[in-house]
């Protein structure tokens, strides 16, 4: 099974049809050799409602319970109360198809129900699908755990446009997590969201965050290690969402491809962690 689903196509659907990220999606899904656009669907009360496709006729959005029956891998790229419908829906489906969520902002809560989920659905599950930040996070982790704390200071800038209502952006918190993991520390006892004020000297250890919102910044991202003497730093900036769009495809015929039911990242599709 896995080799024939390597050689052919794979069905996939797009939640979140008419948003930004779902409207990149379907463009960059369309007319493709390795993937079929099975299925679009949006929020309740949009079924019926038209969708022109680059160079080919319009489609019609379905629901949500029909896009997950036509779908063997569906995208999800949509809001944090969305995303939690599209996993309790397709737990529910007597055909479950795989899942690839590239929604941040999500509560505890709404994470652990896609935690719970991955019990029985194949979940890709990322802040970002882009290939390079990916390696960004990589070599993130590799300096902090090279670069003592008690020297080098970690701050972490992102920018986003202005239509972005999450902060810190999904993927700044995951080059957060990979500062702590280098460090061998949690990151949410390290992390400094924010600075106004008499804030006192500076914490060795601690992990700062900053925002930046404006414009159609698609996003940018810099990892800076401040020493008193040099500074290091990683950067990564986005110039279009098609990179977004390829990191999913490419999350998408791997979910395909893998029969084990679990919570997934990008690390794992692209082969940086050991096979279980």
């Amino acid at each position: 099974m896995t080799d024939e689903i390597t050689a052919r196509p794979i069905r996939i659907g797009i939640a979140g049809a008419l948003g930004r990220m779902g409207q990149a999606l379907t463009a960059f899904s369309v007319g493709r050799n390795d993937v079929v656009l099975a299925a679009l669907c949006h929020r309740p009360g949009s079924e019926g409602m038209k969708v022109d496709l680059p160079g080919q006729q319009s489609d019609e959005l379905v629901s949500m319970s029909e896009a997950l029956a036509q779908a063997e891998v569906m995208l999800d790229f949509t809001a944090p109360e969305a995303t939690v419908a599209v996993v309790e829906a397709s737990v529910a489906m007597a055909k479950k198809p795989a899942l690839v969520i590239g929604t941040t902002g999500l509560s505890a809560a709404q994470q652990a129900v896609i935690t719970d989920a991955a019990r029985h659905l194949t979940i890709v599950q990322s802040g970002n699908f882009s290939l390079g930040v990916n390696m960004l996070m990589g070599l993130v982790e590799q300096a902090a755990r090279r670069l003592a704390a008690d020297d080098w200071d970690i701050e972490i800038l992102e920018a986003h446009h202005r239509r972005k209502v999450d902060a810190p952006s999904g993927t700044a918190l995951m080059l957060g997590e990979a500062s702590a993991r280098g460090r061998g520390v949690d990151l949410a006892p390290m992390a400094v969201r924010g600075r106004d004020g008499i804030t006192g000297v500076r914490e060795a250890g601690s992990i700062g965050f900053a925002t930046i919102r404006g414009g159609g910044i698609i996003g940018e991202h810099s990892v800076i290690f401040a020493a008193e003497d040099e500074t290091l730093t990683l950067s990564h900036a986005a110039h279009d969402r098609a990179l977004f769009c390829g990191g999913a495809i490419v999350a998408a015929r791997w979910a395909a491809r893998c029969a084990k039911p679990g919570l997934y990242s990008m690390m794992d599709v692209l082969g940086f962690t050991p096979a279980a």
